[in-house]
């Protein structure tokens, strides 16, 4: 939970500590494996109203985590990843609502992954670890709610994979969700979106220090592969337009060298993102998380209707898109959407013109804030009558 510290700017939700949920019931995936027990990192912003009614729960995408908003107290630096949407006074407005971010199963902040210790053998998961789904994640994110005395959601919001998870809790806990916020989604991933997933995992597979994923007992960690896995999704996460407007095709020096080191500014800038990515995440559970966007397709058990696959859903909608995204483009965001409206479901639709690609859903774009803020309003109006 929060509190005060003068360093901190007004609009935040100041200094933020992690939690711990620990689970000592067994949780069967969706691969067949079972968990006996696990725990989950999870951060709160806000306070829970006296009907427990006003919680949020936000899903996180490939590379985040709990640390929603806020900031540590030992590292101050360390600002949550929708720090610019959560808190009070901005869109998701923590005076109003109780909000909930947590490390998903099988990530590498804090819950049990492939880092941790297998029980069994008193030595780290590393490739054994199972691999884990959005419907996984959505059965402990249940779990966590049942922990904290939350029986419905206000709203549960994410963008990219954080979106598909709050799209899964519509129709895998229809009675749970009041409102979900799916944004720059897909109901599936096209086939170049798998293609890239599997480049970014063979490099790092491929990496001399991945033995098999059991690196951790070789002190070693695929860095090498994971840096360039990094790279690979930096670049589908930029629009051409920004990529040209940020870079160009500018050098570093000012002029060619002929030689294979960084020379144009873009470069430079991958290689950057992708060694400072390499030297916090865990390559095991990146591979976990790319696998799980790749298996997410809830059509997939209704003879490929998504309509069918919504059809338990009950919420109401807000979905938004972005013009330049092209890894989730706004023709996916549709399908969603006229699958809700074959349903007869509440839907709002968005499609913002922005020019910063998929990265766009974690920028403070003055219409895009502006129109959460308006439907968050809309919840607390709900709430309130």
């Amino acid at each position: 939970m929060k509190t005060m510290d003068t360093g901190v700017p007004s609009r935040s939700v100041g200094i933020v500590t992690p939690q711990t949920a620990k689970f000592s019931e067994p949780v069967r995936l969706r691969g067949g494996a079972v968990m006996d027990a696990y725990e989950l990192v999870y951060e709160t912003y806000g306070r829970l109203n006296a009907d427990r009614s006003n919680a949020v729960l936000v899903c996180h995408a490939l590379n985040a985590a709990h640390h929603v908003a806020g900031r540590y107290a030992d590292a101050p630096d360390n600002v949550g990843w929708w720090d610019n949407m959560v808190g009070p006074g901005k869109p998701v407005d923590t005076d109003h609502f109780f909000v909930i971010g947590v490390n998903n199963l099988g990530g590498c902040h804090g819950s049990t992954g492939p880092a941790s210790v297998n029980p069994r053998t008193g030595k780290p998961w590393g490739a054994d670890f199972p691999v884990v789904t959005v419907e996984d994640w959505v059965a402990t994110q249940a779990r966590l709610a049942d922990h904290l005395g939350i029986r419905r959601f206000a709203a549960v919001m994410g963008g990219s994979l954080g979106a598909m998870q709050a799209l899964a809790w519509t129709y895998l806990h229809p009675e749970r969700v009041r409102h979900a916020l799916v944004v720059a989604c897909a109901p599936n991933l096209s086939a170049q979106n798998i293609a890239f997933n599997e480049v970014a995992r063979q490099a790092i597979i491929t990496d001399p220090d991945f033995h098999g994923g059991h690196y951790y007992g070789h002190d070693t960690r695929p860095t090498r592969g994971l840096r360039v896995a990094r790279m690979i999704g930096h670049i589908t996460y930029l629009s051409d337009d920004e990529m040209a407007s940020k870079f160009g095709r500018h050098l570093k020096s000012g002029k060619l060298n002929y030689t294979f080191d960084p020379e144009f500014e873009i470069e430079s800038y991958l290689r950057h993102q992708g060694g400072k990515f390499s030297e916090y995440f865990d390559a095991n559970t990146y591979l976990r998380i790319t696998k799980a966007l790749d298996y997410f397709d809830p059509a997939l058990d209704h003879g490929g209707s998504l309509a069918k696959a919504l059809a338990p859903a009950r919420a109401k909608f807000l979905v938004v898109s972005f013009t330049t995204d092209w890894r989730f483009s706004p023709q996916r965001s549709r399908e969603i959407v006229k699958a809700l409206l074959d349903n007869r479901c509440g839907v709002s639709y968005a499609e913002i013109n922005a020019p910063h690609g998929h990265d766009a859903f974690l920028l403070e774009d003055p219409r895009y804030h502006g129109l959460v803020a308006s439907y968050f309003d809309r919840i607390q109006r709900e709430l309130a009558a």
